[in-house]
Parts: C-alpha cells; sequence; structure tokens
C-alpha cells in the first residue's frame, strides 16, 4: 500500500503542485482514507519528501536504461531530451512550489540523487572525450552547471512560453545548441545523423542551429 500511496501522490503532486493539495486530496484516486496514509508517513512534508525520491530514481532509471550499448553524443542527447520531454508536461505550479515552500525537501534530495545523475554524466562526458567526439578544452562541471541552468528555465519555467514551440523545437533550440558546442567536428556529424532518426525533428536543418 505505501507504494500506491507514493505512486499516487506523485502523480497528483505534479498534475497540481503542491502548496494546495491536502493529503485528503492526494489519496483520492485510491478512495483509502487519510487515516492509512499516517500508518506509513508523519505528515504531508514526509510524504512529499519520498514522492519527489520516487521521481528523481525514475529519472536515474531511465537514464541507466538509455545507456546500454549507444556512444557518448547520442546518449547525451536522449538523456537530457527525455528529461525536457517529462518535465515540460508537469504543472509548473509544483516546481514553482517546491522551490519556494519546500526548499529544505528539495536540497535533501539533490545531495543524494543528484549525486548520482551528475556522476553519470560525468562518465558520458569522459566517454566522449575517449571518442574524439567531445572537445578535452571543456570543464565537465562548469558545462552540466550551464546545462543545468538552461534546462531548468526550459523545463521548470514558462520562460520561453511566449515563442509557443513545440516541446522539440525548444529542445532544439535551446539545449541541442549547447550541446553541440561541447562536440568536436567528428561529434557534430554524429549527433546530426542522430537527430535525423527521430521523427519529431524531421525537417529540421540541425546544422543551421
Amino acid at each position: 500500500m505505501k507504494d500506491e500511496i507514493l505512486q499516487a501522490t506523485l502523480k497528483q503532486f505534479l498534475k497540481y503542485g503542491i502548496r494546495d493539495m491536502s493529503i485528503q486530496k492526494l489519496i483520492a484516486p485510491l478512495g483509502i482514507s487519510t487515516k492509512t496514509v499516517y500508518k506509513y508517513f508523519k505528515n504531508k512534508e514526509e510524504l512529499l519528501e519520498e514522492a519527489l525520491h520516487l521521481y528523481y530514481m525514475q529519472q536515474y532509471e531511465l537514464m541507466e536504461n538509455l545507456s546500454e550499448g549507444q556512444s557518448a553524443v547520442p546518449l547525451f542527447f536522449d538523456i537530457w531530451y527525455k528529461g525536457i520531454e517529462t518535465e515540460c508536461k508537469i504543472n509548473k505550479i509544483f516546481f514553482q512550489d517546491l522551490q519556494y515552500y519546500y526548499p529544505e525537501v528539495e536540497k535533501k534530495i539533490e545531495t543524494t540523487i543528484s549525486k548520482k545523475i551528475w556522476k553519470k554524466f560525468r562518465q558520458i562526458i569522459q566517454q566522449g572525450i575517449k571518442e574524439g567526439c567531445f572537445r578535452e578544452d571543456l570543464d565537465p562541471e562548469v558545462l552540466l552547471e550551464s546545462l543545468s541552468v538552461l534546462y531548468t528555465t526550459s523545463a521548470r519555467t514558462a520562460q520561453f512560453k511566449p515563442f509557443r514551440l513545440s516541446i522539440s523545437m525548444l529542445y532544439i533550440n535551446t539545449i541541442a545548441v549547447y550541446i553541440r558546442g561541447l562536440c568536436t567536428p567528428k561529434g557534430v556529424a554524429i549527433l546530426d545523423e542522430h537527430i535525423k532518426t527521430f521523427k519529431i525533428f524531421e525537417g529540421i536543418n540541425v546544422s543551421a542551429n
């Protein structure tokens, strides 16, 4: 039952935000009483923390699954695209509530799960350098921090909403441009060929971006 509660409440948080969602509203889809919830969680904040942990673990598992058998540049591209594709569909109120009302919870989760995610990204970058596809003159820590800022702005805020872009076009005009800048000529060629395999990017002249 605990896993069912976490899965259901995570969906509710992502759809409606956090601040205005009571425990009763969160578990409404399950048709159970709040008394049942308190058997497993002390309060809403603890429920949020575990739901957030579940969310980031799901993201990490997706990253791990994508990693099987891919070279570095396509893998790097796919992971960031899957992330933005997922988070652009989440209610922006969720991220706003998390940042403004539950910063301690966000920070606690970031110091655990984010370390694993960042470690994986570093490994991919090193793999790309060995393959001759990523430039050696870049600082992985700085470029990951820069990508994180761009990603957060693109996926978790309404900054680009006035442009009325699809998720794929938003990605091509933001993060994909940055990833091209990390690549050697060999890496750029591989990236452009990889983008052509995505039907959602058909007709897009990636080399002009």
